[in-house]
């Protein structure tokens, strides 16, 4: 059963996590590096209820993240996309890559699909990126997507973390894509 559509890159396949999913999600939930500005690494059962509260986001918004899976290999190799729980700081289109397929450009051309989803069929004008200070990586992701630095924010409770929120307007996206 699906609760979103799928969307194909060209390396990658994104779609609403399903349970066969937990695996990997749980050791990329629990790795220390690939956790690091997401919250922390986290126990099995705490990253359970993550996938299921993702997952769950589906049926309530219509939207949340997707599972990233790698075409050749059929792997789960990530979760990325539209994300806006209660009090966030605007319409975000976020990524997650596990370690092992860091470097591959995997974030910003699966992010790229989900921002012109988020545009197209969520009607968003705007897309950003909370992104911590110290994470290069990210920035570099955003900074691939013609995302700028637009302002600081502080994430609800119970992550209470200072953020830079990058971002873009759907205007200089689709002039950036033309």
């Amino acid at each position: 059963m699906s609760l979103g559509p799928t969307l194909e890159t060209e390396r990658l396949i994104l779609r609403p996590p399903i349970a066969e999913d937990f695996g990997a999600w749980a050791d990329f939930a629990g790795d220390e590096e690939a956790a690091r500005y997401l919250g922390g690494a986290q126990p099995r059962p705490v990253a359970w209820r993550g996938m299921c509260t993702m997952t769950g986001a589906w049926t309530v918004n219509g939207f949340s993240m997707f599972s990233v899976v790698e075409k050749v290999s059929g792997d789960w190799v990530g979760r990325l996309g539209p994300w806006k729980p209660d009090g966030w700081p605007g319409t975000e289109v976020g990524w997650g890559i596990a370690r092992a397929h860091w470097g591959k450009g995997y974030a910003p051309e699966g992010a790229a699909a989900a921002i012109d989803w988020a545009f197209d069929h969520l009607g968003w004008t705007k897309v950003i990126h909370n992104i911590d200070p110290g994470n290069v990586n990210s920035q570099n992701v955003a900074r691939r997507l013609g995302s700028t630095i637009l302002r600081q924010a502080l994430l609800p409770p119970p992550l209470n973390d200072t953020v830079d929120v990058w971002g873009q307007t759907r205007d200089q996206w689709r002039a950036r894509r033309a």
